[in-house]
C-alpha cells in the first residue's frame, strides 16, 4: 500500500466523503465478489455491498490503522452476507429432482451447474480468494490486502481451492477429453 492510499483511508476514517467515495469506487467490485461468493445471488450480493458501505461509513472511526481498511471492509461484507444467507429458508430437494439432475447428459448447462456446486462446496475464504483472483482478475497484492492475508497464505488457499475444484469436476470433464 502506498502513501496516497494510506492517506485516502485515513481521510475517510476522519469523515472525508470524497475519500470515502473513492474507496467505494475502488473496492465495490471486490466486496461484490465476496458477497456473491457466499450468496450466489446477484441481487442479494448488491444489497449486501450497499449495506456494508453504509455500515462502513457509520462505523469508520473503529478503524485504528488505515492499512487495515480494505480487510475491514471485506469483513463487514462477509459478515453481512452471512447474515443474509442465514435468513434464507431452505427447502430440501426431493429424491426425484436429485435423480433427474444426476441422469442429465453432460452439456454446458450441467457443467455450469457442477462448477457452481463445486465452487459453493469450498470453504468461504477459499471461494472468496478464487473468485477475486480468477473471476475478478485481481492481482495477489490486492487480494492479500482485501482479505487480510499474507502472500504465502493466499497462495496456499488458492492451491487448495484449485485442487479441490479439479477433484470435484474431474468426472464432469472426463467425457470432454
Amino acid at each position: 500500500m502506498d502513501a496516497s492510499e494510506r492517506e485516502q483511508y485515513r481521510a475517510a476514517i476522519h469523515g472525508d466523503r470524497e475519500a470515502f467515495e473513492m474507496i467505494i469506487r475502488t473496492h465495490s467490485r471486490a466486496l461484490f465478489a465476496i458477497a456473491y461468493g457466499i450468496l450466489q445471488n446477484r441481487e442479494e450480493a448488491e444489497d449486501v455491498v450497499q449495506d456494508s458501505l453504509v455500515k462502513a461509513w457509520k462505523t469508520r472511526w473503529r478503524v485504528r490503522e488505515p492499512e487495515k481498511y480494505p480487510a475491514w471492509l471485506a469483513t463487514i461484507a462477509r459478515h453481512r452476507a452471512h447474515d443474509v444467507f442465514r435468513k434464507r429458508r431452505t427447502f430440501p430437494l426431493s429424491e426425484d429432482i436429485i435423480e433427474s439432475v444426476e441422469r442429465e447428459p453432460t452439456d454446458t448447462t450441467t457443467l455450469d451447474r457442477q462448477l457452481h456446486s463445486a465452487l459453493a462446496a469450498l470453504p468461504e475464504l477459499h471461494r472468496a480468494a478464487l473468485t477475486l483472483r480468477y473471476f475478478e482478475e485481481m492481482d495477489y497484492r490486492t487480494i492479500e490486502n482485501t482479505l487480510g492475508l499474507t502472500n504465502g497464505a493466499l497462495r496456499g488457499i488458492l492451491g487448495r481451492a484449485l485442487a479441490s475444484m479439479r477433484k470435484q469436476l474431474r468426472p464432469a470433464l472426463a467425457p470432454m477429453d
